[in-house]
């Protein structure tokens, strides 16, 4: 029987509202032999109170204080403070299904080692679950269902923050929680991706995802658009750009001026394309517009997608099929 020890890494800060109902989804799994290492994160309501009750009870709660502030540094300090075989993280305001822990050790001795342990997720909420947020749910679910999260990776996070598991000398060899990234969970999945962890894929709903108006994801500035593509365009220049490759943007949106700004400060050359008729033709940061059907005349293509719409998205996934190119290969969805 495997009875590997599990260490639970869990950041908190003022979510008095929700802690008691997390720590006893933790204390009520099937699975025993757990560790959780939370930290206080400064907080200034009751939370401490209710994490050191649960410690007081129980010896498998081990609860610490940030020295610093901010999650990566409370995360840092839960990982120290761990023991366990294997490292899993958990959201305060969060709660897991009675068999998640047993479910993912169980997949990870199954597989071995160079695997990750995911579940699929539920979003719940007192005011209702967002569109965005319900969209968000069922692609990650779906990528989990197969394993096949990675290959969507420069779209969004497709390791969701609260519900993997990893073998801790795996966990060691991704760097764990020490880059200064945000957001921290997108650079770790990158982290996962870089190092060729395997998603073991899981149809099991093993995690429910809280969300509400103050839930730090939407506070904090860590978390905005800006902070996302900045990982996006680091990862795929270290990891799928190659000098010998010819480098284009499409979209001259928003995200896609974002994305070419960047490339520019950083003296990266780059086509950029789009179907705009209004900006066909004009330069923007020094670099010239031109109509999408100019992939036709460039080899050894690498693209940045920054265009959203699902409906365009396929008319591009179609166009490059044409020219025998691959999604994840030749050309990445940035949204």
């Amino acid at each position: 029987m495997v009875n590997s020890l599990v260490s639970i890494l869990i950041p908190f800060k003022n979510v008095e509202d929700y802690f008691e109902e997390c720590l006893k989804s933790i204390q009520n799994q099937t699975y025993k032999n757990w560790e959780v290492i939370a930290v206080n994160d400064n907080s200034s309501d009751n939370s401490v109170q209710i994490a050191n009750q649960f410690a007081t009870e129980d010896h498998r709660f081990k609860i610490f204080s940030n020295d610093k502030s901010g999650i990566i540094t409370a995360l840092r300090k839960a990982c120290q403070h761990s023991t366990g075989g294997f490292i899993s993280r958990m959201d305060a305001d969060d709660h897991m299904t009675k068999d998640r822990i047993k479910v993912m050790v169980e997949s990870l001795v199954n597989e071995g080692q160079g695997t990750l342990a995911v579940g699929k997720v539920k979003y719940f909420s007192k005011a209702g679950v967002k569109d965005g947020y319900e969209r968000y749910e069922k692609w990650l679910n779906k990528l989990t269902a197969t394993g096949e999260n990675f290959k969507e990776i420069y779209k969004e996070c497709v390791i969701p923050s609260p519900c993997w598991m990893v073998h801790k000398s795996d966990f060691d060899k991704c760097g764990a929680f020490m880059p200064d990234r945000y957001p921290e969970d997108y650079d770790l999945a990158f982290r996962f991706y870089e190092f060729g962890l395997t998603c073991i894929p899981c149809s099991t709903t093993l995690h429910y995802w809280r969300d509400y108006d103050n839930r730090t994801s939407r506070t904090s500035e860590h978390y905005a658009q800006n902070y996302f593509l900045d990982i996006k365009l680091h990862y795929f220049l270290k990891l799928e750009f190659k000098p010998s490759n010819d480098l284009v943007v499409w979209g001259a949106g928003k995200k896609g001026k974002t994305i070419a700004n960047s490339l520019v400060e950083k003296n990266i050359p780059f086509s950029w394309v789009c179907d705009n008729e209004k900006k066909i033709g004009k330069d923007i940061y020094g670099v010239r517009l031109q109509h999408f059907s100019e992939l036709q005349n460039i080899e050894n293509i690498r693209c940045i997608i920054t265009v959203a719409n699902e409906r365009d998205q396929m008319s591009i996934t179609a166009f490059f099929k044409e020219l025998n190119l691959k999604p994840a290969v030749d050309y990445f969805f940035f949204c």
